[in-house]
């Protein structure tokens, strides 16, 4: 596993398992056996509902807590100081853990305007020990600028979505500047269409390795953090054997120029 350093110094896996659209039940399964792959990164949010299977699954491991990286992310009905507040607390009773290592806004919901409120109640999690590190998910550019401006604990990272087909650069190169760390939810594009590139295909090819691995690589020499989910043994195993082989330069360029702004998800500034 590669671990990257983030601004507050923590050290987080550059590779996690995200569990979007995994039912509770199924969470503790596919959790657990994520664990047993190697996997130490886990990505949940109170709206997958699942992270009571989430918290089971890692009682269960019998892995040192310490070892361990949990996110969670508070929801757009729960902005606000004081909502924030006592989401953070439900969803820490729910996982059964005395801290999460990183707690994010799961959107920044423009139109409802109270996201540099909801923020600051993570500085205050922050402040209390509750949280390791706090950041933000589906922000941009005019999103970070205000919580950069008006708050006082940069965001450690932005989760955004990001694949082959959404490059994200110009993102990616603001958030670089101001040394916060972009990390990719569907890092495969839910297994859509950019698997099936002939380009994506060809490298794999000539690397011995399939073409969600040949993405994942990609992510991660592009000094991204990812956390790509799977429900399948086979997938959530071999999603993780990605740091055995290197994409060369002319790999990577071809990668890169398949950019084309193709969203699987809604745009941040319209969800409200």
């Amino acid at each position: 596993m590669d671990y990257v350093t983030l601004n507050n110094q923590l050290q987080m896996p550059q590779l996690g398992f995200g569990v979007f659209q995994v039912s509770d039940d199924e969470a503790e399964q596919v959790v657990t056996h994520a664990l047993k792959s190697g996997y130490r990164s886990i990505d949940t949010a109170m709206i997958y509902k699942n992270e009571e299977g989430v918290g089971r699954a890692i009682k269960a491991s019998g892995i040192p807590r310490e070892e361990l990286f949990i996110t969670t992310k508070v929801w757009n009905s729960d902005h606000g100081y004081e909502n924030t507040l006592q989401a953070f607390e439900a969803s820490l009773e729910r996982l059964g853990l005395d801290y999460v290592d990183l707690y994010l806004i799961h959107w920044p919901t423009p139109a409802n305007d109270d996201y540099v409120e909801t923020y600051q109640a993570l500085e205050k999690l922050h402040e209390d020990g509750k949280v390791k590190a706090i950041g933000v998910s589906n922000f941009e550019v005019e999103h970070l600028e205000r919580i950069l401006n008006e708050c006082t604990v940069k965001p450690v990272l932005n989760q955004v979505e990001c694949h082959p087909y959404l490059a994200q650069n110009e993102l990616k190169d603001y958030c670089k500047k101001k040394n916060i760390y972009v990390e990719a939810w569907s890092p495969i594009m839910q297994g859509g269409e950019v698997l099936d590139d002939e380009h994506i295909q060809n490298i794999a090819e000539k690397h011995g390795k399939n073409p969600a691995q040949v993405v994942l690589r990609w992510h991660l020499q592009n000094d991204t953090i990812i956390i790509p989910k799977s429900v399948t043994p086979e997938r959530i195993e071999s999603n993780i054997d990605v740091f055995d082989f290197t994409l060369e330069d002319e790999d990577m360029a071809t990668i890169n120029r398949l950019d084309k702004g193709a969203r699987k998800g809604p745009r941040p500034a319209e969800i409200n």
